[in-house]
This record gives C-alpha cells, structure tokens and sequence, in this order.
C-alpha cells in the first residue's frame, strides 16, 4: 500500500508518465520536455467532486487541459474525435476504474461516485 504522504508535481508526473506513456491521452502528441509541455490534468474535475489523488490525474498536453475544461471525459473524447484525434481510451477507462477502486478503498467522494460510472458506462464498450 502506498504511503499516505502528499507527492510533489514531478512525483506525481513521474508515475502518471510510467502508468499511460509519454503522450497526451487525448491527441497523442509526444510529451517530451522542452517541446511539448505535459500537464496534470483531473479525470473528474476537482469542481465536480474529483479529489487531488494521482489516481484522478492523466498526462496531457497544456492545448487539450485547458481546451478540455470542465468537460466530463466522454464529452471531450467525442471533441477529440470530431478533430480526427485519437484519444487513448484504454488508458481513460483504465484510470476512472482506478479511481472508482481507490474510492471504493478509502470511502467518501461522493459526488464522483456517480460521475465515474456514468463517464464508465459511456467510455467501456
């Protein structure tokens, strides 16, 4: 089990790269330092009950983070593909089922409970 102490940005990023590769989830492009910048981006947005753990977060680049918004992930797959993108959705399901598992271990989150099966029911098909 890991420990409960809070892990710093390049922490985080570190393991989120190892977990789903080097690319943004959503367009695919590379995220290698210098070129393209990698951001942290919140599966279930932190507005819509998403908590701060690691099993929330996917590496994206700064362009879809921010063009994402507050967009829930089916949303903003089907603007992914609408723009001839695509997204990684292996790694999308795998980390709202993560998050659903972590939630399900340490309790509370309620208002993501309902948000992830729905993005779940959407997005495994």
């Amino acid at each position: 089990m890991r420990s409960r102490r809070q892990l710093n940005r390049r922490e985080r990023m570190a393991i989120i790269l190892e977990r789903d590769g080097a690319e943004c989830v959503w367009c695919r492009r590379p995220l290698e330092v210098g070129l393209v910048a990698a951001t942290t981006e919140h599966l279930v947005p932190r507005i819509k009950g998403g908590p701060s753990w690691v099993e929330n977060e996917l590496a994206a680049c700064r362009r879809c983070n921010g063009e994402r918004g507050h967009r829930t992930p089916g949303e903003w797959f089907d603007e992914c593909d609408r723009r001839g993108w695509e997204p990684n959705r292996g790694a999308i399901v795998s980390a709202l089922r993560s998050l659903q598992a972590a939630i399900a271990e340490r309790g509370g989150q309620r208002r993501a409970r309902p948000y992830i099966a729905s993005q779940l029911r959407r997005l495994d098909l």
